[in-house]
């Protein structure tokens, strides 16, 4: 099975790029084009397969920088490490919710197109994905970044979110994309409280049912810091590891990570201790 031309058979690692100054755990980290590339090269090094990369910061609270400006932090780290992204066989997503930014940004080789909205925030994202014929990950979110922990709540948190996964894929083959070009994205921490986040992760085989690949991104997040005690988002290393592992148990494809060595050497390992890795 593939999907974006990457063999999902195994565990995929997404090892995230942020050239923000304010994400939760590594704002303003890698802005620094020559720091970036190198960031990119350990990460593709360490067996990451997907390089994604962010301009926006969608932590809660967060405020949505201009287009230009957004374009103006993606556009050159793309330029800067795809050729080190292409040594090395893996593929460049770009993290954006704005058809303009996606533009830009696959113009520079971006390949992968990594929504936190699931293509609703702008009208013209879906149309431009599905023109040209794009991998996208569709992530569920209640509400925006600016409102989306203010109080969120569900009757059957599966269900809903399950349904409104459903809707997104349905509506982009409605326009065109070919399903085998979709991933979805339960959405950890958007719109959820750990409860929320716990359920969904313990239900994946639930979301199998949509027969697209699943992406799940809890590294670092608020989720982990209340489960395991570590206030420090850089200090969540275990428990991220951890919830990732118990994610691939339950059906996830692609994990997405900012610790690209620590978590691939816990795959291995854990395959090699189960029936899938024998």
């Amino acid at each position: 099975m593939h999907w974006a031309e990457i063999d999902i058979t195994e565990p995929v690692v997404m090892g995230i790029l942020n050239v923000t100054p304010d994400s939760f755990s590594d704002g303003g980290d890698f802005t620094d084009l020559e720091t970036a590339r190198q960031h990119a090269e350990e990460m593709c090094l360490a067996g990451a397969r997907i390089i994604d990369i962010g301009g926006e910061s969608t932590r809660p609270g967060a405020i949505m920088p201009s287009a230009s400006e957004e374009i103006a932090r993606v556009v050159p780290v793309i330029t800067a490490v795809r050729p080190i992204v292409q040594k090395y066989g893996a593929k460049i997503s770009i993290d954006t919710r704005r058809a303009e930014v996606m533009a830009a940004a696959h113009a520079a080789g971006a390949e992968i197109i990594n929504d936190v909205s699931a293509l609703t925030h702008d009208a013209a994202a879906l149309p431009f994905a599905a023109a040209h014929q794009l991998p996208v990950v569709l992530c569920h979110m209640r509400g925006d970044p600016q409102t989306m922990q203010q109080n969120p709540t569900y009757t059957d948190v599966v269900r809903e979110v399950f349904d409104d996964l459903a809707a997104c894929i349905a509506a982009c083959v409605g326009a065109g994309l070919a399903r085998e070009k979709i991933a979805i994205d339960p959405g950890i921490g958007f719109g959820k409280t750990t409860a929320h986040n716990t359920t969904l992760v313990q239900n994946l085989p639930t979301f199998q049912n949509l027969g697209v690949p699943i992406l799940i991104g809890l590294s670092r997040k608020r989720m982990v810091g209340e489960i395991t005690g570590a206030s420090d988002p850089k200090s969540r290393l275990a428990g991220s590891i951890a919830g990732g592992l118990f994610a691939l148990s339950r059906g996830a494809n692609i994990l997405r990570v900012h610790d690209v060595r620590e978590t691939v050497e816990a795959i291995r390992m854990w395959r090699a201790l189960t029936t899938e890795g024998i």
